[in-house]
């Protein structure tokens, strides 16, 4: 389906996943989209878990309709098998699509002859950084950890001064800070906790002194590529897990955040380490999805082990749907423009870094 103006079409499809309140597009996005000659096309209450209502996309431009025949479709979630059978040939397909975890997926799409772009393999360039998704939602999720930190936690985050004494501030650790990390600091900060950051990468270091934290030096470095952390050596692992065992019985609050592309998430709290915390503390692992940093962990889950909580909370982002809906639809929107021509006509250009790192999927030869 072609829009009548010769533009392109953009459908937002519901998504399907029992969890997953965002949505791809947001009415302010659908109005920007619009000055370019695009038509949006969305599927009956796709807004409804970011507490968007139909009326809102149509007082956009939006029409309310079948978004799967759309010359693009966008979308938050990978997409399912079903929801791959509803692809035809030719169409753009944009959204987180886990292109290093699920490979029968990028299969299915690639044989479907779809034109699949992954949110999460947008180069880390300056020039694409109003389309990182993986930031934009990991700063959402960087946030949510703390507060959920914060709900479990026996005591209190800042100092308090009362009549009856003062309380000490709880003290937090953040171990990898990337954009998630960073924001947990920034965010424990401002509910008055001392806080630490800890990071295999040392240059980002003054990053966490910026915010107020202390940094956390194990002596260990191993600089990845394209700003991740690369996977530990054996002995490193084994020299980290024993100096982070001893740093962790210090703090009354660790968040965990750490990833490696596409391998299991690194054990930086062992069982040990949890043991050695003081009764009451909490870990919050941001890597249930990837296996977790805590030894301890079950994903999706809350469990108590040597009276420490250990909460494994997945997918935190759609905790949040509106603005995380909202910042999401703001990447999207940014990456669907590259593709556009002056006309609004879909015509992305394959030589373009940004286009050519983040295309998983594409006929041979296009």
């Amino acid at each position: 389906m072609t829009a009548a103006t010769g533009g392109t079409t953009v459908g937002v499809p519901r998504e399907s996943g029992a969890d997953e309140r965002r949505v791809a597009l947001v009415p302010k996005v659908v109005e920007k989209l619009r000055t370019r000659g695009v038509e949006v096309v969305v599927e009956s209450g796709a807004g409804l878990g970011a507490l968007i209502p139909d009326d809102l996309y149509v007082a956009a431009g939006a029409t309310i309709g079948d978004p799967w025949s759309a010359d693009v479709v966008v979308k938050v979630a990978p997409p399912s098998t079903e929801e791959i059978g509803r692809l035809r040939s030719g169409t753009t397909l944009i959204g987180f699509l886990a292109p290093r975890t699920a490979p029968e997926s990028l299969a299915a799409l690639k044989s479907a002859g779809v034109v699949a772009f992954a949110m999460e393999s947008i180069p880390r360039i300056s020039r694409a950084q109003s389309m990182d998704a993986l930031s934009s939602q990991g700063n959402v999720a960087g946030y949510k950890a703390v507060l959920l930190a914060a709900e479990r936690s026996t005591r209190f985050f800042p100092m308090l001064t009362t009549a009856a004494g003062t309380v000490k501030p709880a003290q937090a650790l953040v171990l990898g800070v990337g954009v998630a990390g960073l924001q947990a600091l920034a965010t424990a900060k401002r509910l008055g906790a001392r806080t630490t950051g800890y990071d295999v990468r040392p240059e980002v270091a003054d990053q966490v002194r910026s915010l107020g934290a202390q940094w956390l030096d194990l002596g260990i470095e191993a600089v990845g590529e394209g700003g991740y952390a690369r996977e530990l050596t054996e002995d490193e692992r084994a020299e980290q897990q024993k100096r982070l065992e001893e740093a962790i019985t210090g703090f009354d609050v660790v968040i965990t955040t750490a990833n490696v592309p596409g391998r299991k998430a690194p054990t930086l709290v062992t069982a040990r380490a949890v043991e050695g915390m003081r009764p009451g503390s909490v870990v919050v692992d941001m890597a249930g999805e990837s296996g977790g940093n805590c030894e301890l962990t079950k994903p999706g889950e809350v469990i108590v082990e040597h009276d420490v909580t250990i909460a494994s909370p997945l997918n935190l982002p759609a905790t949040m749907p509106e603005h995380a809906s909202e910042l999401y639809a703001r990447n999207v929107s940014a990456l669907l423009e590259l593709m556009l021509d002056d006309d609004g006509a879909l015509a992305p250009d394959f030589d373009d870094e940004v286009l050519a790192q983040s295309c998983v999927t594409r006929e041979v030869g296009a």
